[in-house]
């Protein structure tokens, strides 16, 4: 399959994609109604989270994310199925006093400036973490807060994505878990923005 860096800088494409095989089904749906230019979405090998699949699918409005938990500090824009991992990232650092918003921005390409804008201005700290290379979804992200001078106040932004070489076989829980864009790591790029030493891993380190 493509990677979505590259599917992102293919002109007038639509790019989504799924957190769950809910979400796919809506996906497949959605694409169906787009008939003046191309589009294509991405969802991993591997397991499904179990979750029921609507007999009806939801048809997407193009470009548009959703907020699936509301916080006030910190704020988690995911792409694709770093979903549910975030959501136990937040649940985590809930722990730690720190409140945490959840996006699920759906399309890598037209991202939601409306709803990426409002999450800038609202929270301090804000983390994208994707399935994909540099130059993808982050970048987009990252270019559209900078243009917007979104990061000229107290913004701190901090991208995870997979890094630039050749990942080893494995499973994706696996795989995603040698590149950092797990729960995990979602909560020590958190913790290590505001200096706060990870708990959780420091008592496993010296278990």
């Amino acid at each position: 399959s493509f990677d979505l860096a590259y599917l992102c800088t293919l002109p007038n494409f639509i790019v989504m994609a799924p957190s769950d095989e809910n979400e796919l089904a809506s996906c497949v749906a959605t694409s169906t109604t787009i008939n003046d230019k191309p589009s294509a979405f991405r969802y991993p090998r591997g397991e499904g989270t179990g979750i029921k699949i609507n007999d009806v699918p939801e048809i997407w409005k193009i470009g548009k994310g959703r907020v699936v938990k509301q916080g006030s500090k910190i704020c988690i824009l995911s792409l694709g199925t770093r979903l549910a991992d975030s959501m136990k990232a937040s649940d985590t650092l809930a722990s730690y006093g720190l409140s945490t918003t959840v996006a699920d921005a759906r399309f890598a390409k037209p991202i939601d400036t409306e709803l990426i804008s409002k999450l800038a201005k609202d929270h301090e700290i804000m983390i994208t973490v994707e399935e994909g290379s540099i130059g993808g979804f982050s970048a987009q992200v990252m270019s559209f807060l900078t243009k917007e001078g979104l990061l000229d106040s107290n913004l701190k932004f901090r991208p995870l994505f997979f890094p630039d070489i050749f990942i080893p076989h494995g499973k994706p829980d696996t795989q995603n878990d040698f590149c950092g864009i797990n729960a995990n790591q979602i909560i020590d790029c958190a913790l290590k923005v505001l200096g706060i030493p990870n708990q959780s891993r420091e008592s496993r380190e010296t278990a």
